[in-house]
């Protein structure tokens, strides 16, 4: 995290602020997320019948990929923090695209970039990120993501 004063946030906007670490998708974790979410599709837990899919075996939910945001923000070096700050809240996505889908042990990374600091009121900071979520050795992305997170200092 790159911890900066509140009111330096708007200078960051149009900045990349690096990558994450990459993190492998593994069918144990497919399967706990059906679990939790109740998606039991075969394309996602069923890797024989998936096999015969244009995809050659299982892939990861869209909204599993989604999930591991907050996960693979917290690996990104330069990712801003505001000193002091209290706490921050999803706040939730302008615009979100599933791009292409993430095989099975495959290893994605989030690479991001800020596109709006606003401050609502004392304090109060919301924050707009632009997230893409990289599949390696991918050409498309797995996800396009624009981000609000609230920061409160």
């Amino acid at each position: 995290m790159k911890v900066v004063e509140a009111a330096t946030l708007t200078e960051f906007v149009g900045q990349q602020l690096g990558a994450s670490e990459w993190f492998e998708i593994d069918q144990g974790r497919i399967n706990a997320f059906a679990d939790a979410t109740l998606d039991h599709q075969f394309i996602h837990v069923d890797p024989e019948r998936a096999k015969s899919t244009p995809f050659g075996g299982t892939i990861a939910h869209g909204y599993l990929t989604l999930s591991l945001l907050p996960y693979l923000q917290a690996s990104i070096e330069n990712f801003l923090m505001p000193k002091g700050m209290k706490m921050a809240m999803n706040y939730g996505f302008d615009k979100l695209r599933f791009m292409a889908p993430v095989k099975v042990n495959k290893r994605v990374r989030a690479v991001a970039s800020l596109m709006e600091a606003t401050e609502k009121k004392p304090g109060q900071w919301l924050l707009k990120f632009n997230f893409t979520v990289e599949i390696e050795g991918e050409d498309k992305p797995a996800l396009v993501a624009e981000w609000l997170l609230m920061y409160f200092v």
